[in-house]
């Protein structure tokens, strides 16, 4: 029987190193994307192929919609189809909710170029060798998307906005493509590591007052694309109990 392959967009760092490694132990052939972090995509693919997995690491920036469209034909062709997109890849800008005036142009399109746009981008490109699988989508949204808190007000709607756009795609395309989403809490990630005040505040109204780190977020994210057959739509919420 033929391994299946997976992609993680910004897979080579932090929950996208996490989930590739995770995905491999699966006995998935995992496409590691990367962006800028050219150096951590390669250290994972080493670390998985060390373990007896397959990976190779690609280069393309998801706010490209033409280098997504060749990741995903170059992909489907090295390993011989997709079966599963795992969209893990994020910006944000953090910028106190008070100070609308910091919020520029600029802001918003880093944003949601990556985060809705990109994620968008990745789904289409992908979308014709999952309904050939009937394979699935996991997309990385955020507690913020619910709640409304997080970095930045941008941030906190881009990631609504990738809730929603879950649902839509789940509509639209089953029952050949499940897709759902894994909307973490704060994440031991280098993201947060110059900002404790932000984590030690989410820790005060978290029950089980640790967050998560991306070995956490990754069991959920692999669960929905392995461990279940039936679920689809679904925002999967990872944040130790704080939004219940």
């Amino acid at each position: 029987m033929q391994k299946q392959a997976a992609i993680v967009t910004g897979g080579g760092t932090g929950i996208g190193k996490s989930t590739s490694i995770l995905l491999a132990s699966k006995g998935f052939k995992v496409v590691v994307n990367y962006s800028r972090s050219a150096k951590e995509a390669e250290e994972t693919c080493a670390e998985i192929i060390k373990l007896g997995g397959e990976a190779i690491p690609y280069k393309a920036n998801i706010s490209d919609d033409k280098a997504v469209k060749e990741m995903a034909q170059k992909c489907s062709a090295i390993f011989g189809g997709i079966d599963v997109l795992v969209n893990n890849a994020g910006t944000t800008h953090f910028v106190d909710h008070n100070d609308l005036d910091a919020l520029t142009d600029q802001v918003w399109d880093d944003i949601f170029s990556v985060n809705m746009k990109g994620t968008f981008y990745a789904c289409r490109a992908v979308m014709p060798e999952l309904k050939k699988s009937r394979g699935n989508i996991v997309n990385v949204t955020s507690v913020a998307g619910l709640a409304g808190n997080g970095s930045s007000i941008p941030y906190a709607m881009s990631k609504a906005a990738l809730n929603c756009m879950t649902k839509s795609l789940a509509k639209a395309f089953a029952p050949e493509v499940r897709v759902n989403a894994v909307a973490p809490g704060p994440v031991l990630t280098r993201w947060l590591a110059p900002h404790p005040k932000m984590i030690e505040q989410s820790l005060s109204l978290t029950p089980m007052k640790r967050a998560a780190t991306g070995d956490d977020i990754a069991a959920a994210i692999v669960f929905l694309a392995t461990g279940t057959n039936l679920m689809t739509g679904q925002i999967m919420v990872v944040d130790g109990g704080r939004t219940m």
